[in-house]
């Protein structure tokens, strides 16, 4: 199956079970959304103009994802990201202001402006770490799913991920250790369709992700990524059975991602996608459906919805400031975090 037919095979944003949710969760979601990409909207610019030197790997197109998994969260609840990882770490309930400053290589960023855009840490929210290395904090978040199980508590463990992650043996081994002590972990396989620029079908004989995990005994299941409906409803479920004691699940989210694999461009020029295709999954915007469904309820009106924006952007702009007043780390400090 080629990446076109799995384009073509993707309908539009069906917003019945959108439509289904309660209009003040709606709204939240509306919101971190919007942050999201109105926070990946101005990184893209301050890379573009050099004044973000790290290279950054931006979210636009897939926030539906983080937004949805973390509403079925609690505070407390474990969350592990990727190099893609401003999202999650959004909408777990990061600081824009810390997260900008880390971007920085500032002090006071979030990983004392050490890690940047692809290390972030933050465990007075649950945010335990982002990696770039593909596939390397999944079994960290089983590991963390591990502690909450002997601990007793009802904490759950999440792993972001990519598909290009299920290419790695360790996935496959993370998996199996899950299932096989029921551990309250779920896999999130934020499908885009792309490992860097090889498409899906180059790199696996079943598309299907989820479909290959099914053999560990464990409930998979492929979701519209796009669809902020779905996917939490899908994350909630699997997330209390998981606190009952029912063990791990794997939830493959559809989506794409409008930019560059790294960095503020489309990747047009690489050759190895199509301006059509950008086009196509920008039609699907997570954001429009939400706001759509929000309008024709009457949950909210096209200047509250303007006044929305304006206020994330207003954050954001906040948090640029605050990074730009930040001072660097002090060379003194170089050694210190390095042991626990």
């Amino acid at each position: 199956m080629s990446e076109g037919t799995l384009q073509n095979n993707a309908a539009a944003v069906d917003r019945r079970e959108i439509d289904a949710l309660d209009v003040t969760l709606l709204r939240t979601m509306l919101s971190v959304m919007l942050r999201i990409r109105l926070f990946e909207r101005r990184v893209a610019d301050l890379a573009s103009s050099g004044e973000i030197r790290c290279p950054v790997h931006l979210y636009v197109g897939q926030e539906a994802i983080a937004t949805a998994v973390c509403m079925a969260l609690h505070t407390d609840d474990f969350v592990l990201s990727t190099h893609r990882s401003h999202g999650h770490y959004i909408a777990k309930g990061g600081d824009l202001n810390r997260l900008m400053a880390e971007l920085f290589g500032k002090r006071t960023g979030c990983s004392g402006g050490r890690g940047g855009s692809m290390h972030l840490v933050d465990s007075s929210v649950g945010y335990l770490a982002s990696v770039p290395i593909v596939a390397g904090t999944i079994p960290v978040a089983v590991g963390a799913a591990l502690s909450a199980r002997l601990r007793r508590s009802k904490q759950v463990s999440v792993a972001f991920f990519g598909d290009g992650a299920t290419d790695e043996g360790v996935f496959y081994e993370s998996i199996n250790l899950a299932a096989l002590y029921k551990l309250p972990i779920l896999f999130v396989c934020e499908n885009n369709l792309f490992s860097t620029h090889m498409p899906v079908d180059k790199r696996l004989a079943n598309v299907t992700i989820s479909n290959t995990v099914k053999g560990f005994q464990m409930p998979a299941i492929r979701v519209d990524g796009n669809n902020v409906g779905q996917v939490y409803r899908e994350s909630r479920r699997l997330v209390e059975a998981m606190r009952g004691g029912e063990g791990p699940a794997l939830l493959e989210c559809m989506t794409y991602r409008w930019l560059a694999h790294v960095g503020p461009t489309e990747d047009l020029d690489v050759g190895f996608r199509k301006k059509q295709d950008v086009e196509y999954w920008r039609k699907r915007c997570p954001i429009e459906s939400t706001r759509s469904s929000l309008l024709e309820r009457e949950a909210i009106t096209e200047l509250e919805y303007e006044r929305l924006i304006e206020m994330e952007q207003d954050n954001v702009e906040k948090s640029l400031i605050f990074a730009s007043e930040s001072s660097y780390p002090l060379p003194e400090e170089l050694y210190e975090g390095l042991y626990g």
